[in-house]
């Protein structure tokens, strides 16, 4: 178990907030409602507190049936082969971006969703880069990727570069994003290219620079990256900045930075499949997350930049000062959002990560 010293009393003042909230709801409402009293949700592993689950049934009295996947590849298959139907997806920009175009998102009703007003306009705005008119996804999450170190086993090495990645010095001690655009983007910014590249040349360049540095990895991982920083398996890694503070509490001597070339940021969203059974119930879930004392809950266990204005006030200020935690605008200014590729050049990746993979 984590311990989150200093934060149980405010989570406790949010817990009683919330429970009248839903005890109310719970008393005017009397029983399951929505079609089927039920909503799938599809998103990132451990990407929302466990307890909002309880929660957000009592308040609406609609049970969240959650399923988990790895990477937006692995999502975008699953719904694309229509394997399974869900009724919420929460997933990346680009791959929101993707699902649009291929007729796959169902448009929100905002009528269902007042609690939107909570989000910053700023990051709605930053949205339309991938949603033109805010018409499919409510902002969730956001984040930097960077580089996380054991600053006890780097020693004397400067870290703040992604050519530091492949210091042989690092050798069986570097964890890797096992993610093909994640892992391109590190090769494309160290050789000083877009991470949004569509030559080939520049590609291929890339998928050479991952091979050369592939004797030094130790392991190719998403989730569990926190986790061989944390407990000394490793002494670098490359993780979402939402992961510092997690890790730092289990090992104080982590450090977080976003290399000097820029790096990726990401604005991960709520959107409704067009075939969705439970739409209004997925608006309702949506809605729940949307608000501020909901939010700040999250933030206690994700840690990621949020995007709701409002659970700001309600977030301890030692985090808000954190660089790591809440990136400036120099920091965001150095890095780039992923967008959806054309289906040759998407095809030319998998083949040249296929290489990398295989060497």
């Amino acid at each position: 178990m984590i311990k989150r010293t200093g934060r149980f009393k405010r989570l406790a003042v949010l817990m009683t907030a919330l429970i009248m909230i839903v005890s109310c709801a719970g008393f005017m409402s009397g029983c399951r409602s929505g079609v089927n009293g039920e909503v799938y949700v599809y998103c990132y592993g451990d990407y929302f507190d466990p307890m909002l689950l309880d929660m957000f049934e009592e308040e609406t009295g609609i049970r969240v049936i959650p399923d988990y996947f790895d990477t937006a590849e692995e999502m975008y298959t699953v719904l694309e082969n229509n394997a399974t139907t869900y009724d919420c997806v929460c997933t990346s920009d680009y791959m929101i971006q993707r699902m649009a175009g291929n007729d796959m998102l169902a448009e929100l009703n905002w009528d269902n969703i007042p609690e939107i007003k909570n989000i910053s306009d700023i990051y709605m705005k930053k949205s339309e880069s991938f949603d033109p008119g805010n018409k499919f996804s409510v902002p969730y999450q956001l984040g930097v990727a960077g580089i996380l170190y054991n600053k006890t086993m780097t020693g004397d090495v400067v870290i703040d570069s992604w050519d530091d990645l492949w210091n042989e010095q690092f050798t069986n001690s570097l964890v890797m994003p096992d993610s093909v655009r994640d892992a391109f983007m590190i090769g494309l910014k160290k050789l000083g290219y877009s991470a949004n590249s569509t030559d080939e040349a520049e590609i291929k360049a890339a998928a050479e620079e991952l091979i050369k540095q592939k004797p030094l990895v130790y392991k190719y991982a998403n989730d569990s990256a926190r986790d061989l920083l944390a407990n000394g398996s490793a002494a670098v890694g490359v993780v979402w900045n939402g992961e510092y503070i997690y890790t730092k509490e289990l090992n104080e001597d982590v450090e977080f930075v976003v290399p000097e070339e820029g790096s990726e940021f990401f604005i991960d969203s709520w959107v409704i499949p067009k075939n969705a059974v439970n739409k209004e119930n997925a608006e309702a879930w949506i809605n729940f997350l949307c608000k501020a004392e909901v939010a700040a809950i999250n933030f206690d266990y994700l840690y990621y930049t949020t995007p709701n204005e409002a659970a700001l006030e309600l977030i301890d200020e030692e985090y808000l000062n954190e660089k790591a935690v809440f990136p400036d605008e120099d920091t965001i200014s150095r890095c780039e959002t992923l967008v959806t590729l054309d289906p040759a050049t998407t095809e030319l990746y998998s083949d040249y990560w296929k290489k990398v993979k295989a060497e």
